[in-house]
Order: structure tokens, then C-alpha cells, then sequence
């Protein structure tokens, strides 16, 4: 009975063996942060102190919270930077790359996808020289005779932001690219061959071919992108700090400050669960529409 017992113990539980040190490390590193965080966004706690109940005071103030909303029109403003003009411009590079039969394609999907894979910090190091008063930028519209838009970019209160979201396009629309590239080798070239012999030029090509093929590819990279602009903290911290002023303020920034320089980790909290809940409910209502769009299909 014993023996039966262990090896039918030894067989039904090897499986779960293996995936035990993984689960281990997600339960770790993952979902007790992730639980903790819910939790604290409950209590006044300076992440030191003891901390204190207090409900939904934190969601209260928040509410009420003209910063935080500032964050959140520049993060739906970055939007914009980080997810519609990535996704049309790689839309647009992907249909030059194959059915304008470009050479080279490899060395250019490799050269397009580095900003993708290369350190935010390195990335945010590298856009801060170039957008110093006396940098490459201000240099290069100097000897082309547009001295009048010489400017400190990242100090300045009107185009800081435009600065930050021109460097967020650059890092996304290489994922974009891949995504695109991919699933464009997917498409059957007989559905070329067939609009061809109907006479639809380029354009109708890529309106009624590339693009219905690439609708799944779209939806990835919308999500992944939207989630990026909602999370962006990397490039902000090197580049401007959230200033100048507050024209670049966002909320991962803002946890960032109410946690670590305003000893405020129960608000800090808060601001991360209620951002983490948008994150997820954007998502689902975009995989949501998705396959309800397949069902009818």
C-alpha cells in the first residue's frame, strides 16, 4: 500500500517538481510584492513606521489629488508617442521593407529593433547629450540656418514633453517593427497576386491585405506599447525628473516621489494598485474585443 501509494505519489508529482522552483521564485518576487502593495495602499505607512489603517483615505486623496491627474493626462498624452506613432510608422517601414522587396532587410530589422533591447538608463543618457543647449541637435539646426529653434529641449516648458515622447517612439516602434515583420511572412503571397490581377495598387494592397493580416500583430503591439506609456519611468528619471516644473510629471514618477523622497509608501501604493488596475482593464477590454471580433468572423 505504502509503496503503490509513494509511487503514485512519485509520478503524479514529478511534473510539479520542476515547475516548483519557478513558481517559488514568481511567488517570491511577484505575487507577494503585488499583494503587499494592494495591501499597504490601505495604511499610512512611511515604509518604516508602523503602519496605520486608515481604509480608502489613500483613494480619497487621490481623487482629489490635481498632481496626480496631471500625471495621468501626460501618460495618456505619451500615449501617443509611445503607442500610435510607433505602430503607424513600423506599420509603414514593415511594407517597405518587404513589398517594396528593400535590400538589406536584415541588417535594417537588426539596426531598428537596438533601441528595443538597449538599457533605458543608457537610452535616456545618450537623448540628454543630444538634447543639451550646446549638443549634436542645436548644432545640426544651427548649420542648417534655424538658429531661432535653438533651444534647451529638455528644460523647455513647451516642447520637454514632446522631447521625452520623440525618444519613447524611438525605443517602441522597433518592437512594433518585429511584431509586424513576423506576421507579414505569415500572409500568403497568393493574396497579393490575386488584389494584383484585380488592379489594386499599392495602398489598396496594404489597406485590404497587410493590414487585416496583421490584425493580431496590431493588438500586441497596441498592448504592449499602452502598457509601456503608462509605466514610463526610466527615460523621465534621466532625462528630466518629472520637470521642467511638472510638464513631464507621470505616475510611475509620482510613486516614485511619494514613496521614496516623501517617506509616503501607503500613497505610493495606492497610485501603483490604481494604475496597475487601468493597465489591466485596457487589456481585457482590448483581448475582449478581440475574440468577440473572431467569434463573429
Amino acid at each position: 500500500m505504502d509503496q503503490r501509494f509513494w509511487r503514485a505519489l512519485g509520478r503524479w508529482g514529478q511534473p510539479y517538481l520542476f515547475i516548483l522552483p519557478g513558481f517559488l521564485i514568481y511567488l517570491v518576487f511577484v505575487l507577494i510584492p503585488i499583494i503587499s502593495t494592494v495591501r499597504y495602499s490601505f495604511f499610512d505607512w512611511t515604509g518604516f513606521s508602523e503602519a496605520t489603517f486608515i481604509g480608502f483615505d489613500n483613494y480619497i486623496e487621490l481623487a482629489n489629488d490635481r498632481d496626480f491627474w496631471r500625471a495621468i493626462g501626460n501618460n495618456a498624452f505619451f500615449v501617443v508617442f509611445y503607442t500610435i506613432i510607433p505602430i503607424i510608422f513600423a506599420l509603414f517601414l514593415t511594407s517597405l521593407m518587404t513589398r517594396g522587396k528593400l535590400r538589406g532587410m536584415a541588417f535594417f530589422r537588426t539596426g531598428l529593433f537596438i533601441p528595443q533591447v538597449m538599457s533605458m538608463v543608457v537610452v535616456g543618457i545618450i537623448w540628454r547629450w543630444l538634447f543639451t543647449i550646446d549638443g549634436p541637435i542645436n548644432q545640426l539646426l544651427t548649420l542648417v540656418g534655424l538658429e531661432s529653434w535653438v533651444r534647451p529641449w529638455l528644460g523647455d516648458f513647451t516642447f520637454a514633453r514632446y522631447a521625452v515622447g520623440a525618444v519613447g517612439s524611438w525605443v517602441q516602434y522597433g518592437l512594433a517593427m518585429v511584431l509586424f515583420l513576423a506576421g507579414i511572412q505569415a500572409i500568403d503571397e497568393e493574396l497579393y497576386d490575386a488584389a494584383k490581377v484585380f488592379g489594386a495598387n499599392a495602398l489598396q494592397q496594404f489597406r485590404y491585405v497587410t493590414l487585416p493580416g496583421l490584425r493580431q500583430q496590431i493588438i500586441v503591439a497596441f498592448v504592449l506599447t499602452f502598457i509601456a506609456a503608462l509605466r514610463v519611468f526610466d527615460l523621465v528619471f534621466v532625462l528630466t525628473r518629472g520637470g521642467p516644473g511638472k510638464e513631464t510629471w507621470v505616475t510611475s514618477y509620482m510613486v516614485y516621489e511619494e514613496t521614496f523622497r516623501f517617506n509616503r509608501a501607503g500613497y505610493g501604493a495606492a497610485i501603483a494598485v490604481t494604475m496597475a488596475l487601468v493597465i489591466v482593464t485596457v487589456s481585457a477590454v482590448v483581448f475582449w474585443v478581440q475574440s468577440r471580433d473572431d467569434r463573429n468572423a
